[in-house]
């Protein structure tokens, strides 16, 4: 069997560390270059070779990955006049890893179909330190024959691959799945700030809470925040949490479904944003929450 080349666009916290784990596992690697050149250069001196543009990825690879902000940049570089159609061949896999608006997902996977080329989405599940170590999860949105050519790439990167059924299923449960996470994330930082207006310290809940039923690997990232000031315990950025929420609600909306919480862990989310914290990282939502109630956990 002939080994797989890979393109990879999208070199940010997560991006970097799966196309370097890719490289360093022996794939021919392209990657497409952008402003930010610590992870270009990084990744060249490990031995992938930068282009400057989408279709020179295609052209140069049997399956591509996509990890950029959502579905609207994933659009624009696979239809873009100079986009990755424009050089695709026959059999290409063009893999979005990205947190995505399933609709358009199956729109994109539609359209390609008729051009040969497979459109799967396998987005991710956990931080950038797994990004870097190859330890990720994915749940993978394709046909088994799909699945059998991507695994050895994926393996690369994953130590938890789940196929979840056809293209579209990846984004869906992975929107459920941040639904999930960011609600944690709204209401921890609510308890926490109301635990210090009554005069409960975040170590006291935390002593309480730690490997009890309520225990879980978010809570242990995001209370690594609060307790530690690490800022690098959960790399996601408050306003990509916003869009995917936002993903949340639209997928409610066409299925029908009432979405209250939804709605109130959104609102929190964009008053936060709307306070120009886009940029902070999810367990910094617990100071926003604090400050806003008058107090403070630092």
């Amino acid at each position: 069997m002939q080994q797989e080349t890979i393109g990879f666009i999208g070199l940010g916290l997560m991006g970097h560390g799966m196309a370097k784990n890719i490289v360093e596992k022996g794939f021919p690697l392209t990657i497409m270059g952008h402003r930010n050149r610590t992870p270009i250069e990084d990744l060249v001196a490990r031995g992938a070779r930068e282009v400057s543009r989408p279709r020179e990825v295609a052209e140069n690879a049997t399956i591509v990955f996509l990890c950029v902000t959502g579905s609207k940049e994933v659009e624009e570089l696979v239809f873009a006049a100079d986009g990755l159609v424009a050089g695709a061949r026959n059999g290409l896999i063009i893999v979005d890893t990205s947190t995505s608006d399933p609709t358009s997902t199956e729109r994109i996977a539609s359209t390609l179909a008729n051009q040969g080329v497979t459109f799967v989405d396998a987005p991710l599940a956990r931080t950038p330190r797994e990004a870097e170590a190859g330890t990720l999860d994915t749940m993978v949105g394709c046909d088994e024959a799909t699945l059998v050519r991507l695994k050895s790439v994926l393996q690369t990167c994953a130590a938890r691959i789940t196929h979840v059924g056809p293209v579209g299923n990846g984004h869906k449960i992975k929107l459920i799945n941040n639904f999930i996470g960011m609600g944690y994330a709204a209401l921890y930082a609510e308890a926490l700030a109301l635990g210090k207006k009554v005069g409960v310290e975040p170590q006291s809940i935390d002593n309480v809470i730690r490997d009890g039923r309520m225990f879980c690997g978010f809570y242990e990232t995001f209370m690594r925040y609060v307790l530690e000031r690490d800022r690098e315990a959960h790399a996601f950025t408050l306003r990509n949490a916003l869009k995917d929420v936002r993903y949340v609600e639209a997928m409610a909306d066409a299925a029908g479904v009432a979405n209250p919480i939804g709605n109130a862990v959104k609102n929190t989310f964009m008053i936060a944003v709307n306070l120009g914290k886009g940029e902070e990282y999810v367990p910094m939502l617990s100071d926003i929450v604090a400050e806003l109630n008058g107090t403070s956990l630092a």
